[in-house]
């Protein structure tokens, strides 16, 4: 290990799959980004390694192996330290940063929240009917987990604006940092070379299997008949038996599953379809049609933060029949298609570009490291956060190591 160089330890939730999900890939921008700035990078993580695993080796990244509610984690943080620790979502901020803030107080914390899983939450339990009155006990942690980070990178402007306003966060402690876009030089494929419909997604994420319901019991039905030599093929990872089930050849129906290049399904089908019922944060699925010059339809929630309103809101539509009616349009007609592919570039340039993000956040480190002592007195509920009487967390943690100790 270099002297000279910064250390960046990312501490994942699970290891970055970028071929299989959207997060994956923010988080291999991340580590990118850090790259960049000549920082020696390591990525720990207690989750399991996924079959046929693969790790970039372009940024030279060592993986590290560790154990949750272990006090080897401390030998690797007093051997290691870091001058940057970057945890994936607030789950992992809750069991790791007390040890990070006792073995190497002067690192900076950074909270990669990816989405606002509060959010996620509250509107997955609206759209089943249930009631939430107040703040939920996960909309309490992932809260108290922003204020004990000294910056958390924030996906939308929508969930920017929540915390600001609603919830009174400090813009000093926030930063947003989008999904990321580089210019592709793709093709600009010809309407007659493209048929069918797809929608993908990581079956596991509950508004992407929602959205398949949706497609499979309440669209597919009414839209099949309209565009009868037309199939709907739904891709994506971690497909298990009830996600299989669905496949109907008869009804042009199927679910096909995991795909490793997804280039090969962005570039033949006419149209993606995501009538998405819930969620929070961007989705990499439109950011990915856009680089491959695709058009799409949405549901509302599915557009936001998506900077779509402008250019193309007749991809965005709530109610079912207004949403057959746009893919049956968007589908048939050639002009309307090509127009609406010509203005995704735009959108990508203005919003998502790789280059300018990572020039942004670049600046804003070197500013944190600069002042950050003064950024740390400044937030105040921050430190009330991390007064011994608020730090349930830790104690658990610590009584769980204990108690592992014994066995």
């Amino acid at each position: 290990m270099s002297k000279n160089r910064e250390k960046l330890l990312v501490i994942g939730h699970v290891w970055p799959q970028p071929n299989a999900t959207a997060a994956g890939e923010h988080m291999m921008h991340l580590l990118e980004c850090f790259s960049r700035m000549d920082f020696e990078l390591f990525f720990a993580s207690a989750a399991n390694i996924p079959d046929a695993f693969q790790f970039s080796e372009m940024y030279q990244i060592k993986m590290i192996e560790i154990e949750m509610n272990n006090d080897s984690f401390d030998d690797l943080l007093i051997q290691l330290q870091p001058d940057v620790v970057l945890f994936d979502r607030f789950m992992v901020e809750e069991q790791f940063s007390w040890r990070v803030k006792e073995s190497c107080p002067n690192a900076i914390r950074i909270l990669d929240t990816e989405d606002l899983h509060f959010l996620r939450k509250q509107r997955e339990a609206s759209f089943k009917g249930k009631t939430l009155i107040g703040l939920s006990d996960i909309a309490k942690r992932e809260l108290a987990s922003i204020y004990r980070s000294d910056l958390s990178l924030i996906i939308s402007t929508t969930e920017l604006n929540l915390l600001t306003e609603e919830y009174s966060i400090p813009s000093s402690i926030l930063f947003y940092f989008p999904l990321l876009s580089e210019e592709r030089k793709i093709a600009k494929h010809n309407y007659k070379e493209k048929k069918d419909l797809f929608f993908i997604g990581n079956f596991l994420h509950e508004p992407n299997w929602q959205t398949v319901l949706k497609l499979k019991k309440e669209i597919w039905p009414q839209l099949s008949k309209q565009l009868p030599d037309v199939h709907l093929n739904i891709y994506g990872s971690h497909a298990q038996q009830k996600h299989l089930q669905l496949h109907n050849p008869k009804e042009r129906f199927h679910v096909l599953g995991y795909v490793e290049d997804v280039s090969t399904v962005f570039e033949a089908h006419r149209l993606l379809i995501a009538p998405i019922p819930f969620g929070a944060g961007q989705k990499g699925k439109f950011l990915k049609a856009m680089e491959y010059n695709l058009p799409f339809i949405t549901s509302k929630i599915g557009a936001e933060a998506m900077f779509l309103e402008d250019q193309l809101p007749h991809i965005i539509c709530d109610s079912d029949k207004a949403f057959i009616d746009a893919v049956y349009g968007l589908y048939t007609n050639e002009t309307f298609w090509n127009t609406t592919q010509q203005k995704m570039s735009h959108i990508i340039k203005d919003h998502f570009d790789k280059e300018t993000f990572f020039e942004s956040f670049k600046k804003q480190y070197l500013v944190l490291k600069k002042t950050i002592e003064n950024h740390r007195n400044g937030n105040v509920v921050g430190q009330l956060f991390w007064h011994h009487s608020l730090r349930s967390t830790e104690y658990m943690g610590r009584w769980i190591t204990e108690k592992n100790k014994n066995l």
